[in-house]
């Protein structure tokens, strides 16, 4: 990659910073820690999630200033089901105030894309996410891509399934079926794949998140839990990112 070359960070909150002058193309974000974060804090759980909702909020505005073109976030994987009914109630409850409190980004022009499987969703969330994509589709300014009932193994069998059926149809024959022929039929079909994924909270694994999409992302982990993890701390990522090279195989 070469020495990287950096810029005065313009944003009011911390003009110190150094950023990159070369941003990643797509960055994703494991916001993990919230629970944890709370009982340090003699807190239950939900109060977790909330002060991690605002934190989502904060940081995902910031990505869109300094001008990363695409984030996206894991909000609840298809896994998360399996926690108590009271802690799965209130992270639909905050999503659910999260869509009613989007104006901030369509201000701003910042496209929004729902990706998972959103047929166990509550019908008042399936019906604001199609809302919210219609009434961004065109914007240009960064695409936020929030994950919801998400889960990596579950995409690519959707993938299959409706290769499968094209198969079945006689419309694409098998042996011309490619990795972008995979790519084309993935949640994320037209976006870019993955080029950094941070984790937050200490945790040193994907779970599950855009496996496919994150095959040659560079990896940042770090022990600050998601509340914690500002814009000062998003910085920091970015930095050494930009210190990384990137190869993809060859010298």
């Amino acid at each position: 990659m070469g020495l990287p070359f950096f810029k005065k960070n313009e944003s009011k909150s911390d003009s110190s910073i150094l950023l990159p002058e070369q941003m990643p193309q797509h960055v994703g974000f494991i916001m993990d820690g919230n629970g944890r974060w709370a009982t340090k804090r003699g807190m239950p759980r939900t109060f977790g999630h909330r002060e991690g909702a605002k934190n989502f909020r904060d940081l995902s505005l910031y990505c869109r200033e300094i001008g990363i073109q695409n984030a996206s976030f894991y909000m609840f994987s298809t896994e998360n089901w399996k926690r108590p009914k009271e802690e799965v109630d209130t992270l639909m409850d905050i999503f659910w105030e999260y869509l009613n409190d989007a104006d901030q980004y369509l201000d701003r022009r910042v496209r929004m894309i729902f990706v998972g499987d959103r047929a166990p969703l509550q019908d008042r969330l399936k019906k604001r996410m199609r809302e919210l994509e219609e009434d961004s589709k065109d914007f240009e300014k960064m695409n936020l891509i929030l994950c919801i009932n998400y889960g990596g193994r579950d995409e690519i069998r959707y993938a299959a399934q409706q290769i499968a059926r094209e198969v079945q149809a006689g419309t694409l024959q098998v042996d011309d079926i490619t990795e972008q022929t995979v790519e084309d039929h993935l949640y994320t079909a037209g976006l870019p794949n993955v080029d950094f994924l941070i984790r937050t909270s200490n945790e040193y694994r994907l779970s599950n998140y855009l496996i496919w999409q994150c095959a040659y992302a560079e990896y940042y982990f770090t022990d600050v839990h998601w509340p914690d993890f500002h814009q000062k701390e998003l910085n920091k990522a970015l930095a050494e990112f930009a210190k990384r090279g990137r190869r993809f195989g060859g010298i």
